[in-house]
């Protein structure tokens, strides 16, 4: 009697306790990126080739594809975008495509939970159809990948990769002008001199009014206590852009001697090639 109930008693703690834990075919992996000033967030799961055919075999030419394994993969965006040209409104989407040998169709699609979604397709759930062109490249890509790359202000690339196939997406967002909300309204109420730094910065880099960029850059060096070599290196870019090469000489001179004092090796390569530069 003792043996059954130590036995029974082994069993029940075993079978309650016990996981049996293995990696999973298909990893899960999120992407979450800052382009200009909106979140893009990617969720999906990679499946590897192994062996298999990809595109044209286990990605079927002609179906629709979930665009990954296991759940939905879901594309996210904080503001309204424009994808290949076309606009799409903020929100979470499931990212549908249709491969075919020379072109894509990518659906961004409003229901998330369907999985596989070829006997539910619900054509009024599609949010957004663009077609993109595929790039094919020698290298294997084992894994199914989606990358966002070439980023800049107010734009990126979305990419799906998989065996030899790239298929790149462009992807606009309204950075513009919600960076110029921003600065009318914080210039209009009580600035510091870092958001006069901020906006003298981005008009330089987004070749904005310069006669402005160059009129924040002053008042943000007037309001700091100490100079700051940063700050000097911007204001001589500025400077330099609106062909004033003296007093962008004078300006970098400063940011040099600051930086060499700071001990910042490479503001001091970068103001030694712009002395070198403008001095011609």
């Amino acid at each position: 009697m003792r043996l059954t109930y130590f036995l029974l008693f082994n069993f029940l703690v075993t079978g309650t306790f016990a996981q049996v834990t293995t990696p999973q075919p298909s990893p899960r992996s999120k992407i979450t990126q800052q382009v200009g000033l909106t979140q893009v967030e990617i969720d999906y799961s990679r499946p590897s080739a192994r062996g298999r055919q990809i595109m044209g075999g286990l990605v079927r030419y002609g179906d629709i594809w979930r665009t990954g394994a296991n759940q939905n993969t879901t594309v996210s965006f904080s503001d309204p975008v424009s994808v290949e040209g076309q606009t799409l409104a903020a929100g979470k989407y499931a990212l549908y495509t249709r491969p075919s040998a020379n072109q894509w169709e990518v659906y961004f699609y409003k229901k998330n939970n369907l999985g596989d979604a070829s006997s539910n397709w619900e054509q009024d759930q599609v949010a957004l159809t663009v077609s993109a062109t595929l790039v094919y490249f020698d290298p294997m890509v084992e894994t199914f990948t989606i990358s966002l790359s070439n980023l800049q202000s107010n734009s990126a690339s979305m990419n799906l990769i998989w065996e030899h196939t790239l298929v790149p997406i462009s992807i606009v967002v309204p950075t513009a002008s919600k960076a110029q909300e921003s600065i009318d309204k914080t210039l209009s109420g009580e600035p510091k001199a870092g958001d006069y730094y901020q906006a003298a910065v981005y008009y330089l880099q987004e070749n904005k009014d310069l006669k402005k960029a160059q009129s924040w850059m002053e008042k943000a060096l007037e309001m700091r206590e100490k100079p700051a070599y940063w700050m000097y290196r911007q204001y001589a870019l500025i400077l330099a852009k609106r062909n004033d090469k003296n007093a962008a000489l004078k300006a970098v001179k400063k940011s040099l001697a600051l930086a060499e004092k700071a001990g910042n090796k490479d503001y001091v390569l970068m103001n030694k090639a712009s002395i070198a530069e403008w001095s011609k």
